[in-house]
């Protein structure tokens, strides 16, 4: 039980990245700068979730589904992990929107 928030981490990057090859959006567009974009963002928000622990407003909770695994004070080893999967949906998110309205407006001309 105690691997089932980092299983569903993995579970979802790994739909993400399907989701990704089948509509060719975000990694299998461009790889070189999708892992750019993605170590970037992934590196910023966790600077990001570091100010937030050496201030005091981020802590971590005790879960059970949590593997209990901290790669820092107050930073579980989930944290990248779902950073990664965050930054993934955004682009992901973000390269079908582009693409949906760059569709749009050429069905317009």
């Amino acid at each position: 039980m105690g691997v089932l928030y980092l299983a569903s981490l993995l579970t979802g990057i790994g739909c993400m990245l399907i989701l990704d090859r089948r509509f060719r959006l975000f990694f299998w567009h461009d790889p070189l700068a999708a892992m750019i974009i993605t170590s970037l963002g992934t590196v910023l928000f966790l600077f990001w979730d570091l100010a937030g622990i050496a201030t005091g407003i981020f802590l971590r909770g005790d879960s059970i589904i949590a593997t209990g695994i901290v790669l820092a004070p107050e930073m579980p080893i989930e944290e990248p992990v779902f950073l990664i999967f965050l930054v993934l949906c955004i682009m992901v998110v973000y390269t079908s929107a582009v693409r949906l309205l760059g569709l749009r407006t050429r069905d317009r001309a």
